[in-house]
């Protein structure tokens, strides 16, 4: 992927990257050694240590997520940043994406922080420095794996879990072979984006929902616009077959009484048969007048008790706010913790220098 391509696609990714080589690029220029930092440089340039961090500069927590040590370390984490920005951004939203790395970053910096201050209590370790965007990395692909677990799909592609698991696999594997790395940082990194990305899933899964009923919906719309329901009065239909039924056997009392008279026929022609061929006629005529009403007045829908239906198409369904905002929820809960937890250790440290004092 090009760099146009990806400044199209990951914005944020493209400036992250930018961001990362800049700040290098910036630290060489003022004769930061490209391979082994002075742990002077690194405090200057904003570099994680427990005791500023926790005290005068918090926002050491989010700073050290832009400094590498070294070359090496730089092109590691902008490897995988590039891997899994072009990936984790179009699915979690540019917004959303920076917001996770950040907190991921933050997570992970505190963590350390923490164990590194539980071990000076216990006297097995000492204050050090950490840096890097190994955190929130880690923050993302841990997100990734829970897209790939609740089937998320990324421009219609399915993430594969087997190798996001690998991949992940991997990295912690070697923070614990190789000294120096900063594990807590991966871990803290990584259950942040846990955290997140299963409220992102959560609503995701309740949106995706609601989208599929809407699509049914549309779909009963267009191939079966409206539907007529239809009941009939069975008394209105007993009085037609009724009627009609009194009125054929009329027709055919009359038509009996006339083939009677023409069986008896004579050689000469009666006066009464004229007679009798016009009553018929008439008599004939009156049946089809009353059949034609009986037929009429019983299919009249007011008249038999037919009752048309109509059953109008079922409105689409909005997806409810609330999953729309449960991952930036998720995150302001997530912020609040990671404030108190600062609080915390910063009050820990001043009780400590205190009773020094």
């Amino acid at each position: 992927m090009t760099i146009q391509q990806l400044l199209k696609t990951a914005p944020v990714t493209t400036l992250l990257l930018a961001s990362f080589i800049g700040l290098f690029v910036m630290q060489l220029v003022t004769g930061v050694d490209a391979n082994n930092p002075s742990t002077e440089a690194l405090v200057k340039w904003g570099a994680n240590a427990l005791p500023l961090t926790m005290m005068d500069d918090p926002w050491r927590l989010a700073s050290s997520a832009f400094l590498h040590i070294g070359l090496m370390h730089l092109l590691f984490n902008g490897f995988a940043m590039y891997f899994f920005g072009q990936i984790a951004e179009p699915l979690f939203g540019s917004a959303k994406f920076l917001a996770l790395f950040l907190l991921a970053a933050i997570g992970g910096n505190l963590l350390n922080n923490y164990v590194t201050w539980q071990s000076i209590i216990e006297g097995t370790g000492q204050p050090g420095l950490s840096a890097g965007a190994s955190g929130g990395i880690m923050g993302i692909g841990a997100a990734l794996l829970i897209a790939a677990l609740f089937k998320i799909s990324v421009n219609g592609m399915v993430l594969n879990l087997k190798s996001l698991i690998i991949i992940m696999a991997i990295n912690l594997v070697y923070g614990f072979a190789v000294p120096g790395i900063d594990n807590a940082g991966h871990i803290g990194g990584a259950i942040t984006g846990l955290v997140i990305a299963l409220a992102f899933a959560i609503g995701y899964r309740q949106r995706l929902a609601v989208a599929i009923q809407n699509a049914a919906i549309q779909q009963q719309r267009t191939f079966n616009p409206y539907q007529t329901n239809y009941s009939y009065s069975t008394q209105d239909n007993s009085s037609y077959n009724s009627q009609y039924s009194g009125q054929y056997r009329a027709q055919y009392d009359n038509q009996s009484s006339y083939d009677a008279t023409s069986i008896d026929q004579s050689p000469h022609i009666d006066a009464n048969s004229t007679e009798q061929d016009a009553a018929f006629a008439n008599n004939e005529t009156n049946t089809a007048d009353i059949y034609a009403d009986s037929i009429t007045a019983n299919n009249s829908p007011l008249n038999n008790g037919t009752v048309h239906n109509i059953i109008e198409p079922e409105a689409l369904k909005k997806p409810s706010i609330i999953w729309q905002l449960l991952p930036w929820f998720a995150m302001l809960l997530i912020s609040i913790g990671f404030v108190w937890w600062w609080q915390d250790i910063h009050q820990q440290l001043l009780q400590v220098l205190k009773a020094i004092e």
